[in-house]
């Protein structure tokens, strides 16, 4: 036998040998497949064998997953894409530091010390209020689901800042950062798709139950809402506001009002209102408002407005429901429905505005007993009655700490603690934006631009009383925008500094008397 064929022979053997008992161990497991054990091996087995491909690109898939509606149905609870992604994404970055001592994270105290103080807050409040419960793994507690994505999002943070993204690398990641947002709309497709396409679903949440009828313009499509913010995030990023109205490129503007149209689609206020308001910042920080483009605008709105006043009844049931801030002449059922949903959340907010003083300096946590779960249900809570009196069908929201409001959400389960650190967080990060939007890289000009007004609004929205925001979701998006723009510029731009001239530091004697002239005779 030739020598030179014995490492090929050798290679071969052990592959068969691990390949074989593999094979047939995966042809056992399969006569139970939908098992939680053989699941997870499944998962295990996946994830062995993409080990080359998150050493890769692990960062660019921690980016993809931030917003991205996909589950992984083979661990147990069901969690989101993005929570394993951070685990692996943060693994392998701290794993790359501690092999090469140059690797090292992006310094930026002024956020990373009110988010490590949070976190702290977190956790003490945790450990005084009954502890971190997962029902997932058969814990007696309710409410460990969102002290999990709070530590995820805080560690997301940290994944995201482990390295700066090079600068031919910057649209690519900007781009993965937001098209995430589309997987949202298989989501909407669930009562439409046929029998045989259901597993499709274990990867992507329906959005909407199967037994609803699935009509464009009457059924709440969020997913397609959300195709919309994806569109004009992209594009605000990309071109920038005046690149999209003067480049002479109609294309983009087409495509602009596509989005604008699509978030319709959704039918919620706040999703139209945080363009509105993305949208207004944009413009003034690009200086668009110096221009004739402002006359344009404001007559652009005058006849806007006009035209929906004869015409607001007539549009779509969601186009209606969007637009019920507004006091125009809307279908009654349209009305009807903005309106008890904002009456529940004010008669949820007064029932629970009691229950902040005796919380102010200990929140009460996120943990549920069962015990206190099963009492609250039966609605002898005197704290919940106001809300049970609106709608019984909402009162597990606030029971859960959905309160639909992002100071409530902080000040109720981590008391003024949280409210202080989360405040100094918002703060600082809105600062570290704005000097990276001011004093950034031009190629990067758009893309911190958009970056800090997307922050700024959602800051905005959390901290008023408008919109669906809690912390325990938020604080993903906020340190999303936050890392990206932190990776982008590799830490916090600041303005350049102006060449000194080397002047002496005592100016030379110049008397203050003139010398008399001296004549020659």
């Amino acid at each position: 036998m030739n020598n030179s064929n014995v490492p090929v022979i050798l290679r071969s053997l052990i592959i068969y040998a691990v390949c074989i008992p593999l094979a047939m161990f995966v042809g056992y497991t399969l006569a139970n497949p939908l098992d939680y054990g053989s699941l997870g091996f499944y998962g295990l087995l996946a994830a062995v064998l993409a080990s080359p491909i998150f050493l890769r690109w692990h960062r660019e898939l921690l980016v993809f997953s931030w917003s991205a509606s996909i589950s992984v149905f083979v661990l147990p609870g069901k969690p989101s894409l993005w929570l394993v992604m951070v685990a692996i994404s943060l693994g392998i970055s701290v794993m790359e530091r501690i092999m090469n001592s140059e690797n090292r994270f992006i310094r930026v105290p002024q956020t990373t010390w009110p988010l490590l103080a949070f976190l702290a807050v977190i956790v003490v409040t945790a450990e005084l209020t009954g502890g971190v419960g997962l029902r997932a793994f058969g814990s007696a507690v309710y409410g460990g689901k969102k002290y999990v994505y709070l530590f995820a999002s805080i560690a997301a943070y940290f994944a995201l800042i482990a390295r700066p993204i090079p600068k031919e690398k910057a649209r690519l990641f900007v781009l993965l950062f937001f098209l995430g947002q589309v997987t949202a709309a298989v989501g909407d497709l669930y009562p439409v798709c046929p029998a045989w396409l259901d597993p499709i679903f274990y990867v992507f949440p329906p959005m909407i139950a199967s037994d609803e009828v699935f009509q464009v313009g009457v059924t709440r499509l969020a997913g397609f809402g959300n195709v919309g913010v994806a569109i004009y995030s992209i594009l605000l990023a990309r071109y920038g506001l005046r690149g999209i109205l003067l480049s002479g490129k109609p294309w983009r503007f087409l495509l602009l009002l596509a989005a604008f149209v699509l978030i319709f689609l959704g039918g919620y206020r706040s999703t139209l209102l945080m363009f509105l308001v993305t949208f207004t910042l944009v413009f003034f920080w690009e200086g668009l408002h110096r221009t004739p483009l402002l006359l344009v605008m404001i007559l652009l709105g005058v006849l806007g407005g006009t035209a929906l006043v004869p015409l607001a009844n007539k549009l779509p049931y969601t186009f209606q429901r969007a637009l019920a801030f507004l006091p125009l002449d809307l279908d009654a059922d349209a009305k009807r429905s903005a309106d008890d949903s904002t009456e529940w959340r004010l008669a949820m907010w007064s029932a629970l505005l009691p229950e902040i003083p005796p919380h102010l300096f200990l929140g009460k946590g996120l943990a549920i007993s069962t015990e206190e779960f099963d009492e609250m249900m039966t609605g002898n809570f005197a704290l919940y009655t106001a809300a049970a009196n609106v709608d019984a069908s909402q009162n597990p929201l606030a029971l859960a700490g959905d309160y639909h409001n992002g100071m409530l959400s902080l000040i109720l389960p981590f008391g003024i603690w949280g409210v202080a650190t989360v405040t100094w967080f918002l703060l600082a990060g809105v600062k570290v934006m704005y000097n990276n939007a001011k004093y950034g890289d031009p190629e990067l000009r758009t893309a911190n631009a958009f970056l800090m007004a997307a922050f700024a609004c959602d800051a905005i929205f959390f901290l008023s009383c408008f919109g669906g925001m809690q912390i325990s979701m938020q604080l993903a998006n906020f340190g999303g925008y936050l890392g990206l723009s932190i990776a982008l510029n590799n830490g916090v731009c600041r303005p350049a500094r102006q060449a000194v001239e080397n002047r002496p530091l005592v100016a030379p004697f110049r008397p203050l008397l003139r010398p008399r002239p001296v004549f020659q005779r």
